[in-house]
């Protein structure tokens, strides 16, 4: 018994004494109590989640769970489209899928209420149903590759008066995200991206070279190729930009001609469709008229 009363107590003392070591012990460092105080917040969340957010997150689990079911894999080139097309959010890709399932339903519930031809009506906006969410992305990935288009001589005049200035290549590059942060937001999208990834101790032509593969855009991968030159053979980087924005400008001039010189074939469908024969019923209705009428008096 004197034993068991020995070691119960032995085990008491060492419990209240760790009780009382461990918050000193324990105790986080300097370092990790900065984090701490960084990401805790005492702010209560009073959020709440509104029914059309509950009914969305339903929506794209069951998607979710019929996709999985079905066994189709998440595609790594949808995935990079919807980058192109700017959508880096974590459910764009469910929200997709969910309307490729949802509208070609929607196509045939529209299609039965025909009383004619249901079968094919039925079919034929399945079809358009399932095709209008790509069509509708092919759509978001060309109107944001114009809108960078655009935006790129201007980028590219304000990189030489940066670099000129005395800012390197990369202060240079932040400098003319955030001052196209109003005019040209995709742009500047583009160029807080490559920031942030150089800040993440990416490679600079790497972090350029994923800005060429988003964008798909050929001023971008000149880019890339002459960065990678200057790098390289140790090129004055004032005078690549400066060649490289010259040639931006008389690209797009060039592209400006190029579109002024087809809508002079353009113009002619219009022309001969619907002002022609406006200009034959205004000219030649009132002889037409008077011939006809001539021709009923000598009757």
């Amino acid at each position: 018994m004197n034993i068991i009363f020995y070691v119960a107590l032995t085990l008491t003392v060492f419990c209240v004494v760790a009780l009382l070591v461990a918050p000193v012990l324990l105790r986080p460092s300097l370092g990790a109590r900065r984090i701490l105080d960084m990401v805790q917040s005492n702010r209560p969340d009073a959020r709440t989640i509104s029914g059309k957010e509950q009914l969305r997150e339903k929506v794209l689990a069951i998607a979710r769970a019929f996709r999985a079911r079905l066994g189709f894999a998440e595609d790594e080139g949808l995935k990079k489209r919807f980058v192109s097309a700017g959508m880096r959010g974590g459910n764009r890709v469910e929200v997709y899928f969910a309307a490729r399932f949802i509208c070609p339903l929607l196509g045939l519930l529209a299609g039965s209420f025909r009383q004619e031809n249901t079968l094919f009506w039925c079919l034929s906006l399945a079809v358009v149903g399932y095709l209008v969410p790509d069509f509708w992305l092919g759509h978001k990935v060309k109107s944001r590759r114009a809108r960078i288009r655009k935006s790129i001589p201007d980028a590219g005049d304000l990189m030489v008066i940066c670099v000129d200035a005395g800012l390197g290549l990369d202060q240079a590059l932040l400098r003319v995200g955030q001052e196209l942060s109003l005019g040209h937001p995709d742009l500047h999208e583009e160029f807080m991206q490559i920031n942030l990834e150089q800040r993440a101790g990416k490679p600079r032509v790497e972090a350029w070279q994923g800005l060429s593969e988003r964008t798909q855009l050929a001023e971008f991968a000149a880019l890339v190729t002459m960065l990678v030159q200057t790098d390289r053979f140790g090129t004055p980087i004032i005078r690549a930009l400066s060649r490289f924005a010259e040639e931006i400008r008389v690209g797009r001039r060039q592209h400006a001609e190029e579109a002024a010189a087809k809508t002079k074939i353009k113009i002619l469908f219009p022309l001969v469709l619907f002002i022609f024969p406006c200009i034959f019923i205004v000219l030649l209705g009132p002889a037409l008229l008077n011939i006809s009428a001539s021709l009923g008096a000598l009757k």
